[in-house]
Protein backbone atom coordinates (compact mmCIF):
# COMPACT_ATOMS: atom_id res chain seq x y z
CA UNK A 1 0.00 0.00 0.00
CA UNK A 2 1.69 3.54 -1.20
CA UNK A 3 0.17 6.35 0.78
CA UNK A 4 0.96 8.42 3.86
CA UNK A 5 0.19 8.94 7.49
CA UNK A 6 -2.51 11.32 6.64
CA UNK A 7 -4.11 8.89 4.05
CA UNK A 8 -3.70 6.29 6.06
CA UNK A 9 -6.40 6.99 8.53
CA UNK A 10 -9.28 6.49 6.04
CA UNK A 11 -7.72 3.62 4.41
CA UNK A 12 -9.84 -0.22 5.09
CA UNK A 13 -6.88 -1.42 6.00
CA UNK A 14 -3.84 1.20 7.13
CA UNK A 15 -1.86 -1.44 9.73
CA UNK A 16 0.38 -3.33 7.32
CA UNK A 17 1.61 0.19 6.40
CA UNK A 18 1.69 1.53 9.92
CA UNK A 19 3.72 -1.68 10.86
CA UNK A 20 6.27 -0.93 7.49
CA UNK A 21 6.78 2.36 9.41
CA UNK A 22 7.30 1.19 12.70
CA UNK A 23 9.59 -1.67 11.13
CA UNK A 24 11.80 0.38 8.78
CA UNK A 25 10.87 4.43 9.50
CA UNK A 26 10.50 4.56 13.18
CA UNK A 27 11.38 8.52 12.96
CA UNK A 28 12.06 10.06 9.60
CA UNK A 29 11.44 12.87 7.06
CA UNK A 30 8.74 13.09 4.72
CA UNK A 31 8.94 15.28 2.21
CA UNK A 32 5.65 14.63 1.05
CA UNK A 33 4.09 15.99 4.29
CA UNK A 34 6.99 18.06 5.06
CA UNK A 35 7.43 17.01 8.41
CA UNK A 36 9.41 14.07 10.24
CA UNK A 37 7.13 11.20 11.25
CA UNK A 38 7.36 9.42 14.61
CA UNK A 39 5.90 6.10 14.65
CA UNK A 40 7.05 3.68 17.19
CA UNK A 41 6.84 3.46 20.40
CA UNK A 42 9.78 5.04 21.72
CA UNK A 43 10.07 7.77 19.09
CA UNK A 44 6.13 8.62 19.93
CA UNK A 45 7.02 8.78 23.85
CA UNK A 46 10.13 10.92 23.29
CA UNK A 47 8.25 13.15 20.48
CA UNK A 48 5.41 13.74 23.61
CA UNK A 49 7.76 14.41 26.02
CA UNK A 50 10.12 17.02 24.77
CA UNK A 51 9.26 20.42 25.87
CA UNK A 52 10.53 22.25 22.86
CA UNK A 53 8.13 20.41 21.10
CA UNK A 54 4.62 22.32 21.34
CA UNK A 55 1.22 22.06 20.25
CA UNK A 56 0.79 25.19 17.76
CA UNK A 57 2.92 26.70 15.76
CA UNK A 58 5.01 29.51 17.34
CA UNK A 59 3.91 31.92 15.08
CA UNK A 60 0.02 31.02 15.17
CA UNK A 61 -1.12 29.86 18.26
CA UNK A 62 -4.81 30.00 17.46
CA UNK A 63 -5.56 28.80 13.31
CA UNK A 64 -5.78 32.43 11.78
CA UNK A 65 -9.23 32.08 10.32
CA UNK A 66 -10.96 32.29 14.43
CA UNK A 67 -8.49 34.82 15.63
CA UNK A 68 -10.30 37.51 17.22
CA UNK A 69 -13.54 35.45 17.51
CA UNK A 70 -15.24 33.78 20.48
CA UNK A 71 -13.88 30.77 18.71
CA UNK A 72 -10.26 32.08 18.78
CA UNK A 73 -10.94 32.77 22.45
CA UNK A 74 -12.27 29.41 22.89
CA UNK A 75 -9.46 27.70 21.20
CA UNK A 76 -6.41 30.12 22.36
CA UNK A 77 -7.48 28.90 26.43
CA UNK A 78 -8.02 25.06 25.58
CA UNK A 79 -5.02 23.09 27.41
CA UNK A 80 -4.73 21.03 24.72
CA UNK A 81 -3.81 23.66 22.22
CA UNK A 82 -1.57 25.71 25.03
CA UNK A 83 2.33 24.86 26.23
CA UNK A 84 3.79 26.65 29.46
CA UNK A 85 3.39 26.98 33.23
CA UNK A 86 -0.10 28.53 33.06
CA UNK A 87 -1.26 25.21 30.85
CA UNK A 88 -0.04 22.74 33.17
CA UNK A 89 -1.58 24.61 36.30
CA UNK A 90 -4.68 24.81 33.99
CA UNK A 91 -4.49 21.57 32.69
CA UNK A 92 -3.97 19.88 36.69
CA UNK A 93 -7.65 21.70 37.46
CA UNK A 94 -9.29 19.80 34.25
CA UNK A 95 -7.81 16.75 35.17
CA UNK A 96 -9.03 17.41 38.48
CA UNK A 97 -12.58 18.01 37.71
CA UNK A 98 -12.65 15.27 35.31
CA UNK A 99 -11.36 12.94 37.81
CA UNK A 100 -14.50 13.52 39.74
CA UNK A 101 -16.71 12.96 37.05
CA UNK A 102 -19.42 10.34 37.39
CA UNK A 103 -18.77 7.44 35.08
CA UNK A 104 -21.55 5.42 35.98
CA UNK A 105 -23.94 8.39 35.78
CA UNK A 106 -22.57 8.90 32.60
CA UNK A 107 -23.08 5.57 31.28
CA UNK A 108 -26.76 5.87 32.27
CA UNK A 109 -27.26 9.03 30.45
CA UNK A 110 -25.50 7.89 27.08
CA UNK A 111 -27.76 4.74 27.80
CA UNK A 112 -30.78 6.58 28.24
CA UNK A 113 -30.19 9.02 25.60
CA UNK A 114 -29.62 5.71 22.85
CA UNK A 115 -32.64 4.03 24.19
CA UNK A 116 -34.51 7.61 23.43
CA UNK A 117 -32.81 7.50 19.92
CA UNK A 118 -33.76 4.18 18.66
CA UNK A 119 -37.29 4.32 19.77
CA UNK A 120 -37.75 6.55 17.22
CA UNK A 121 -37.66 3.60 15.13
CA UNK A 122 -36.63 3.08 11.31
CA UNK A 123 -32.82 1.76 10.65
CA UNK A 124 -30.19 2.63 13.24
CA UNK A 125 -29.19 6.29 13.32
CA UNK A 126 -25.61 5.59 13.40
CA UNK A 127 -24.20 9.08 13.38
CA UNK A 128 -26.27 10.13 15.96
CA UNK A 129 -25.42 7.47 18.15
CA UNK A 130 -21.91 7.80 17.09
CA UNK A 131 -21.76 11.83 17.98
CA UNK A 132 -25.00 13.23 19.23
CA UNK A 133 -25.57 11.02 22.48
CA UNK A 134 -21.71 11.46 23.47
CA UNK A 135 -22.03 14.76 22.87
CA UNK A 136 -25.32 15.51 24.61
CA UNK A 137 -24.53 13.54 27.44
CA UNK A 138 -21.47 14.86 28.45
CA UNK A 139 -23.46 18.42 27.99
CA UNK A 140 -25.76 16.92 30.18
CA UNK A 141 -23.01 16.43 32.71
CA UNK A 142 -21.81 20.07 32.37
CA UNK A 143 -25.43 21.07 33.86
CA UNK A 144 -27.05 21.95 30.38
CA UNK A 145 -30.98 20.19 30.16
CA UNK A 146 -34.43 20.68 29.51
CA UNK A 147 -33.19 20.93 25.07
CA UNK A 148 -30.01 22.93 26.04
CA UNK A 149 -28.24 19.70 25.75
CA UNK A 150 -29.09 18.65 22.81
CA UNK A 151 -28.53 22.24 21.22
CA UNK A 152 -24.97 22.02 22.52
CA UNK A 153 -24.83 18.98 20.82
CA UNK A 154 -25.46 20.39 17.49
CA UNK A 155 -23.18 23.38 18.06
CA UNK A 156 -20.15 21.40 18.85
CA UNK A 157 -19.98 20.04 15.68
CA UNK A 158 -19.57 23.12 14.31
CA UNK A 159 -17.08 24.64 16.62
CA UNK A 160 -15.03 21.28 15.83
CA UNK A 161 -14.49 22.54 12.39
CA UNK A 162 -11.97 25.09 13.27
CA UNK A 163 -9.50 22.98 14.65
CA UNK A 164 -8.27 20.95 11.65
CA UNK A 165 -5.76 23.00 9.27
CA UNK A 166 -7.51 23.92 5.57
CA UNK A 167 -11.05 24.52 6.89
CA UNK A 168 -12.85 26.88 5.01
CA UNK A 169 -14.16 30.71 6.07
CA UNK A 170 -18.06 29.26 6.45
CA UNK A 171 -16.86 26.70 8.74
CA UNK A 172 -14.76 29.63 10.65
CA UNK A 173 -17.27 31.51 10.86
CA UNK A 174 -20.06 29.00 11.89
CA UNK A 175 -17.00 27.85 14.97
CA UNK A 176 -17.36 31.48 15.93
CA UNK A 177 -21.20 31.48 16.32
CA UNK A 178 -21.00 28.09 18.03
CA UNK A 179 -18.50 29.11 20.78
CA UNK A 180 -20.29 32.29 21.33
CA UNK A 181 -23.56 30.18 22.08
CA UNK A 182 -21.72 27.15 23.81
CA UNK A 183 -20.58 29.94 26.23
CA UNK A 184 -23.77 31.74 26.81
CA UNK A 185 -25.17 28.28 27.70
CA UNK A 186 -22.64 27.53 30.41
CA UNK A 187 -21.94 30.38 31.82
CA UNK A 188 -24.82 30.58 34.49
CA UNK A 189 -22.93 27.15 35.92
CA UNK A 190 -20.09 29.23 36.46
CA UNK A 191 -21.37 29.78 39.93
CA UNK A 192 -20.58 26.39 41.18
CA UNK A 193 -23.76 25.83 42.83
CA UNK A 194 -24.64 22.24 40.77
CA UNK A 195 -23.34 18.88 41.32
CA UNK A 196 -22.20 19.40 37.67
CA UNK A 197 -18.93 18.53 35.93
CA UNK A 198 -18.39 22.33 34.88
CA UNK A 199 -19.13 23.15 39.30
CA UNK A 200 -16.42 20.32 40.38
CA UNK A 201 -14.20 22.85 37.80
CA UNK A 202 -15.15 25.76 39.33
CA UNK A 203 -14.16 24.14 42.86
CA UNK A 204 -10.93 22.99 42.20
CA UNK A 205 -10.30 26.46 40.43
CA UNK A 206 -11.25 27.97 43.41
CA UNK A 207 -9.28 25.87 45.23
CA UNK A 208 -6.04 27.18 43.10
CA UNK A 209 -6.74 30.60 43.06
CA UNK A 210 -7.50 30.20 39.74
CA UNK A 211 -8.30 33.64 38.64
CA UNK A 212 -9.89 34.14 35.74
CA UNK A 213 -13.10 31.87 34.54
CA UNK A 214 -12.64 32.42 31.10
CA UNK A 215 -10.25 29.36 30.80
CA UNK A 216 -12.82 27.75 32.78
CA UNK A 217 -15.54 28.01 30.19
CA UNK A 218 -12.94 27.33 27.33
CA UNK A 219 -12.14 24.02 29.04
CA UNK A 220 -15.86 23.38 29.33
CA UNK A 221 -16.24 23.37 25.89
CA UNK A 222 -13.12 21.74 25.28
CA UNK A 223 -14.97 18.91 27.17
CA UNK A 224 -17.51 18.80 24.66
CA UNK A 225 -15.45 18.92 21.42
CA UNK A 226 -12.73 16.56 22.45
CA UNK A 227 -16.07 13.93 23.17
CA UNK A 228 -17.23 14.41 19.58
CA UNK A 229 -14.78 13.07 16.96
CA UNK A 230 -13.00 10.89 19.63
CA UNK A 231 -16.01 9.37 21.25
CA UNK A 232 -17.34 8.52 17.80
CA UNK A 233 -14.82 6.82 16.29
CA UNK A 234 -14.13 4.80 19.48
CA UNK A 235 -18.14 3.88 19.15
CA UNK A 236 -18.09 3.61 15.41
CA UNK A 237 -14.62 1.16 15.29
CA UNK A 238 -16.05 -1.15 18.15
CA UNK A 239 -19.04 -1.76 16.46
CA UNK A 240 -17.05 -2.25 12.82
CA UNK A 241 -14.68 -5.18 15.71
CA UNK A 242 -17.91 -7.10 16.32
CA UNK A 243 -19.12 -6.74 13.10
CA UNK A 244 -15.28 -8.55 11.81
CA UNK A 245 -16.07 -11.28 14.40
CA UNK A 246 -15.08 -9.70 17.98
CA UNK A 247 -16.85 -12.00 20.17
CA UNK A 248 -19.67 -10.79 21.73
CA UNK A 249 -19.65 -9.43 25.14
CA UNK A 250 -21.88 -11.27 27.52
CA UNK A 251 -21.05 -9.23 30.41
CA UNK A 252 -20.37 -5.38 31.33
CA UNK A 253 -16.71 -6.42 32.26
CA UNK A 254 -16.22 -7.72 28.99
CA UNK A 255 -17.77 -5.25 26.36
CA UNK A 256 -15.38 -2.35 28.98
CA UNK A 257 -12.24 -4.99 28.08
CA UNK A 258 -13.55 -5.42 24.36
CA UNK A 259 -13.99 -1.11 24.53
CA UNK A 260 -10.69 -0.25 25.87
CA UNK A 261 -8.52 -3.13 23.32
CA UNK A 262 -10.01 -1.28 20.96
CA UNK A 263 -8.97 2.01 21.42
CA UNK A 264 -5.26 0.40 20.88
CA UNK A 265 -6.44 -1.73 18.10
CA UNK A 266 -8.27 0.42 15.82
CA UNK A 267 -7.88 3.97 17.72
CA UNK A 268 -9.81 6.46 17.15
CA UNK A 269 -7.59 9.40 17.36
CA UNK A 270 -4.71 8.00 15.13
CA UNK A 271 -2.03 10.46 15.10
CA UNK A 272 -1.18 13.94 16.08
CA UNK A 273 1.00 16.83 15.69
CA UNK A 274 4.17 18.81 17.21
CA UNK A 275 5.68 22.06 16.08
CA UNK A 276 9.37 22.80 17.15
CA UNK A 277 10.41 25.22 19.03
CA UNK A 278 13.65 24.65 19.59
CA UNK A 279 15.63 21.73 18.11
CA UNK A 280 15.03 18.24 19.30
CA UNK A 281 17.44 15.30 18.03
CA UNK A 282 16.53 11.63 18.35
CA UNK A 283 17.94 8.66 16.86
CA UNK A 284 20.68 10.51 14.82
CA UNK A 285 18.15 13.18 13.64
CA UNK A 286 17.66 16.22 14.20
CA UNK A 287 13.94 18.80 13.96
CA UNK A 288 15.09 22.02 13.41
CA UNK A 289 13.25 24.60 14.90
CA UNK A 290 10.12 25.74 12.50
CA UNK A 291 10.19 21.93 11.56
CA UNK A 292 7.06 20.08 12.51
CA UNK A 293 6.38 16.10 13.41
CA UNK A 294 3.14 14.13 12.93
CA UNK A 295 2.66 11.53 15.55
CA UNK A 296 1.63 8.48 14.80
CA UNK A 297 -0.39 7.43 17.63
CA UNK A 298 -2.03 4.21 16.14
CA UNK A 299 1.51 2.80 14.44
CA UNK A 300 3.07 2.97 18.56
CA UNK A 301 -0.22 0.99 19.33
CA UNK A 302 0.88 -1.88 17.35
CA UNK A 303 4.52 -1.72 18.00
CA UNK A 304 5.32 -5.33 18.80
CA UNK A 305 8.54 -3.93 21.46
CA UNK A 306 5.49 -2.64 23.25
CA UNK A 307 2.72 -4.64 22.88
CA UNK A 308 3.25 -8.57 22.02
CA UNK A 309 1.01 -9.74 19.14
CA UNK A 310 0.00 -6.26 18.18
CA UNK A 311 -2.83 -7.10 15.39
CA UNK A 312 -4.62 -9.04 17.44
CA UNK A 313 -7.37 -8.00 18.71
CA UNK A 314 -7.17 -9.51 22.55
CA UNK A 315 -9.58 -7.69 25.29
CA UNK A 316 -8.16 -7.97 28.65
CA UNK A 317 -4.30 -7.40 27.44
CA UNK A 318 -2.48 -7.06 30.77
CA UNK A 319 -0.75 -3.29 30.85
CA UNK A 320 -1.11 -2.56 26.91
CA UNK A 321 0.98 0.74 25.74
CA UNK A 322 -1.79 2.78 24.21
CA UNK A 323 -0.95 5.91 23.09
CA UNK A 324 -4.25 6.76 21.72
CA UNK A 325 -4.98 9.77 24.63
CA UNK A 326 -1.27 10.86 24.25
CA UNK A 327 0.86 11.16 26.91
CA UNK A 328 3.26 13.58 28.63
CA UNK A 329 1.86 17.10 29.94
CA UNK A 330 -0.88 16.60 27.13
CA UNK A 331 -2.29 13.32 27.52
CA UNK A 332 -6.30 13.61 27.30
CA UNK A 333 -7.40 12.91 30.66
CA UNK A 334 -10.83 11.34 29.60
CA UNK A 335 -9.97 7.90 28.65
CA UNK A 336 -12.58 6.32 31.15
CA UNK A 337 -15.17 8.73 30.35
CA UNK A 338 -14.80 7.68 26.92
CA UNK A 339 -14.96 4.09 27.65
CA UNK A 340 -17.97 4.74 29.46
CA UNK A 341 -19.95 6.67 26.96
CA UNK A 342 -19.19 3.78 24.38
CA UNK A 343 -19.81 1.56 26.45
CA UNK A 344 -23.22 2.41 27.10
CA UNK A 345 -23.95 2.83 23.19
CA UNK A 346 -22.53 -0.25 22.33
CA UNK A 347 -24.51 -2.09 25.26
CA UNK A 348 -28.19 -0.71 24.12
CA UNK A 349 -27.72 -1.47 20.79
CA UNK A 350 -26.87 -5.02 21.83
CA UNK A 351 -29.80 -5.09 23.99
CA UNK A 352 -32.10 -3.89 21.27
CA UNK A 353 -31.07 -6.78 19.18
CA UNK A 354 -28.69 -4.70 16.86
CA UNK A 355 -26.89 -7.39 14.33
CA UNK A 356 -23.33 -7.03 13.74
CA UNK A 357 -23.44 -8.71 10.28
CA UNK A 358 -25.70 -6.06 9.20
CA UNK A 359 -22.51 -3.85 8.96
CA UNK A 360 -19.78 -4.31 5.82
CA UNK A 361 -16.14 -5.52 7.68
CA UNK A 362 -14.93 -3.04 5.26
CA UNK A 363 -16.84 0.60 5.65
CA UNK A 364 -15.52 3.90 4.00
CA UNK A 365 -14.22 6.33 6.68
CA UNK A 366 -14.57 9.87 7.04
CA UNK A 367 -12.26 11.81 4.94
CA UNK A 368 -10.61 13.40 8.05
CA UNK A 369 -6.68 13.70 8.82
CA UNK A 370 -6.07 12.05 12.34
CA UNK A 371 -9.82 10.78 13.57
CA UNK A 372 -10.67 7.36 11.86
CA UNK A 373 -14.29 7.38 12.01
CA UNK A 374 -16.42 4.88 10.20
CA UNK A 375 -19.40 5.86 7.59
CA UNK A 376 -22.61 3.52 9.06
Amino acid sequence: MTTTPIDAVRHPDPYPYYADLVADRPFAYDGSLNAWVAADATAVRAVLAAPQLRVRPAGEPVPTGVTGTAAGEVFGDLVRMTDGSLQQRLKALVVRALGRADTARAAALAAAHTREVLAAGGGVPYQELMFGVPARTVAGLLGLTDGADAEAARLVGDFVQCIPAGASEEQYKAAALAAARLQDLLRPGLDGSRETLLAELVRAARQDSWPDTAPLLANAVGFLSQTYDATAGLIGNTLVALARGAARPGTPRALDALVREVVRHDAPIQNTRRFAAGAFHHGGATVEPGGQVLVVLAAANRDPAVNPDPHALLPGRVNPAVFTFGAAAHRCPGEDLAAALAGAVVTELLAAGWDPAGLPATPGYRPLANARIPQL
